[in-house]
């Protein structure tokens, strides 16, 4: 009574009657509504009246499946379904049984992986597929243009490429398809070695890694097929090939004869510059299993760990002493007092190993050099690429020249090698420090707005920062890097 005096006073009798219609006619909408909405679940509930069955005989029903609304409710949807939406769901099915045997999506490299009757014809840089019959969703109608080298989104590198054709021809029907000269029992991977490979870094981020992701699972049993082949790159790296196949390489650019095989990847996985992400390798590989596979490939001791610097049990005074190894460069970015610099770190204690990775050198020497060192100084270039062979546990220290290069020093060199279960520090050069002061005056762009010679492009950036600029290092202001190091080693 007192809600209704209320409203009474709030609002004149025609309002009252306004109010009441839209009250009804918004009741009417919801109902219409729910009514529409929940109609399938209407029509599959029973029709009961109270006098018509008890409670108890309601419960008994549906405890025993006979008048379960959810089960009645999926019998409804099922007969609802007509024959043609029936008929396009078996027809996507079918599709999404096989997907196309080339995924060209990624953004740094395009992977195909061919199964069944695959026949290469290499002096035509062809790779031809069967499939069984007019009806398949692939025959004839699908075809690729592939360059098997993973910088796809760089046209410098992927200039001195070749290409390669994959295409589909229907088995037994298609006499253009080329007779098998040679049948083989294991799996084809072709690749590339030409793009930026003939450098040690982009030999490793580009092929090495790449390779090793694409084929280690196959445990030996697999095929390597190379185009843009050098013969000083693959004996440089022979080791690291003998232990991903146990079978020849073949130089397939200069292959008249065709070879055929029931699988073939054409291209190499990869992640991201010089480094794995396991989240990506469905057999869960990382940067440490692969500096595993190195070590085992080169005959160095899987199980070495840097050395922890502790007191001798002969002598109290006595330290173990760590090996120090100073990447020398003799081109850019050398070290301008590399004496100065080894003579300051023998005094702190340090067995010091001056070397550089030249042409011709032995390779695997050189990797069991490294593989003895604790503590590794190098200005960012490829020379660092060989912390591949550092101890677990070892430092890497990193000299970042100027020109703004900290990403790059860091998404090259620094991430890779804490996922290599390295240490890492860096020390940034300072402008008194680089050469470029001989060259240009202190307000110059060079140095105040390294951003505005980058923005430049990329030739701008290595003729200035990398091919002009070598470091002299102020061995009193570095001193606290090297002792750092020393910390790290005796935790």
């Amino acid at each position: 009574m007192k809600y209704k005096a209320v409203f009474a006073n709030s609002f004149s009798r025609h309002e009252q009657k306004k109010f009441s219609y839209g009250a009804f006619f918004g009741c009417s909408i919801i109902i219409l509504t729910s009514f529409v909405v929940y109609k399938p679940s209407f029509s599959c509930l029973p029709v009961r009246n109270a006098n018509e069955i008890s409670n108890d005989k309601l419960k008994r029903e549906i405890k025993q499946g006979i008048s379960n609304p959810v089960s009645e409710l999926k019998k409804e949807i099922k007969v609802s379904i007509n024959s043609t939406e029936m008929k396009l769901e078996a027809k996507f099915s079918n599709t999404e049984m096989k997907p196309p045997v080339c995924d060209v999506s990624d953004r740094m490299t395009d992977f195909c992986d061919i199964s069944g009757d695959v026949r290469i014809h290499g002096k035509s840089s062809t790779v031809l597929f069967s499939t069984s019959s007019q009806n398949d969703p692939y025959s004839g109608k699908e075809s690729w243009k592939v360059k098997p080298y993973p910088r796809k989104a760089d046209p410098e590198a992927m200039r001195s490429v070749s290409q390669f054709s994959i295409k589909s021809f229907i088995n037994n029907t298609d006499k253009e398809a080329p007779q098998c000269n040679f049948s083989h029992n294991v799996p084809a991977i072709i690749f590339s070695t030409a793009g930026y490979s003939w450098n040690h870094f982009h030999a490793y981020t580009d092929v090495l890694i790449p390779l090793f992701l694409t084929s280690h699972k196959f445990n030996q049993e697999v095929q390597f097929l190379i185009t843009s082949s050098s013969q000083y790159w693959i004996h440089k790296y022979e080791e690291i090939f003998k232990h991903l196949s146990r079978y020849p390489i073949i130089d397939i650019d200069n292959e008249e004869n065709v070879h055929c095989y029931k699988r073939v990847i054409v291209g190499l996985k990869v992640h991201k510059e010089f480094n794995i992400d396991p989240m990506k390798s469905p057999k869960g590989y990382s940067m440490t299993d692969f500096t595993t596979f190195l070590r085992s490939a080169y005959a160095i001791n899987t199980k070495s760990s840097a050395i922890r610097i502790k007191r001798n049990r002969k002598s109290k005074n006595q330290q173990l002493q760590p090996r120090l190894l100073l990447v020398s460069r003799k081109r850019s970015r050398k070290f301008a007092n590399e004496g100065e610099i080894v003579n300051m770190a023998r005094s702190l204690g340090y067995e010091v190993i001056v070397a550089e990775l030249r042409t011709g050198m032995n390779y695997s020497r050189f990797a069991e050099v490294v593989s003895t060192c604790d503590v590794m100084v190098g200005v960012h270039g490829a020379g660092l690429t060989n912390i591949v062979f550092l101890p677990i546990n070892a430092i890497l220290i990193q000299i970042v020249p100027l020109g703004g290069l900290e990403w790059a020093c860091r998404t090259d060199f620094g991430e890779p090698a804490k996922d290599m279960k390295l240490r890492y520090l860096e020390y940034k050069i300072s402008e008194k420090e680089s050469s470029l002061i001989e060259r240009y005056p202190l307000d110059h762009a060079v140095f105040r707005n390294p951003r505005s010679i980058t923005k430049q492009g990329w030739n701008a950036l290595k003729d200035i920062y990398l091919d002009k600029q070598d470091v002299h290092i102020d061995v009193h202001r570095f001193r606290p890097t090297l002792l750092n190091a020393l910390q790290l080693l005796r935790k």
